[in-house]
């Protein structure tokens, strides 16, 4: 079994308005997010609120996932990515994880998970010599997930854990993509228009 965590309880200080609500080809970014997780091949879809959770359940009608509520979301991811593990099945052989303001389409998702083996610890994409996202880490970590901190620099804490257990997935530009300001979301959607 495949489950993933989708964080999306931040405060989106930056971008200014909740980036799970963002416009992504013509529906909120979270919906997309959550069904192009599936069509990769997800079997679960953990959603992780906080901020403005009401707002954004909303958005979410029709669409199968399971959302819990991170209520200490202000003190940072660790807290969320704590939430989501711990509402994920212990039956899961793999976990993606990702953040809402990473648009991923399905067939990158789908690499990602089919590099993953039993073996390996973590798998994530790599472009150039950059990391991305999503990362996919295995079920037997999710323990290590449920007691990231703050102070231990919560998933990126875990992965320098089994740094030597990790594999990287040849990918391209997309596995980098990262929706933090106005500017950026603008110039990703001239994108998502120019490849449509």
């Amino acid at each position: 079994m495949i489950s993933s965590i989708l964080l999306a309880a931040g405060m989106s200080t930056r971008m200014g308005q909740p980036k799970a609500l963002l416009d992504w080809g013509g529906e909120p970014l979270i919906c997309y997010q959550i069904r192009q997780l599936q069509e990769a091949g997800v079997d679960e879809v953990v959603v992780v609120l906080g901020y403005r959770a009401d707002d954004i359940h909303r958005k979410l009608h029709g669409l199968t996932y399971r959302s819990v509520l991170n209520p200490v979301y202000q003190l940072g991811r660790a807290g969320s990515l704590r939430a989501g593990a711990k509402a994920v099945s212990p039956e899961a052989s793999a976990i993606v994880l990702l953040n809402v303001d990473q648009p991923r389409p399905a067939d990158l998702i789908r690499s990602v998970i089919e590099g993953h083996t039993s073996a390996d610890s973590a798998t994530r994409p790599v472009h150039g010599d950059r990391h991305g996202h999503p990362v996919v880490v295995a079920g037997r970590l999710r323990g290590e997930l449920l007691a990231a901190t703050e102070d231990e620099r919560g998933l990126r804490g875990v992965m320098e854990a089994h740094v030597n257990e990790i594999v990287d997935v040849p990918s391209d530009e997309r596995c980098l993509l990262d929706l933090n300001t106005p500017d950026e979301y603008e110039a990703a959607l001239a994108a998502l228009a120019g490849d449509s």
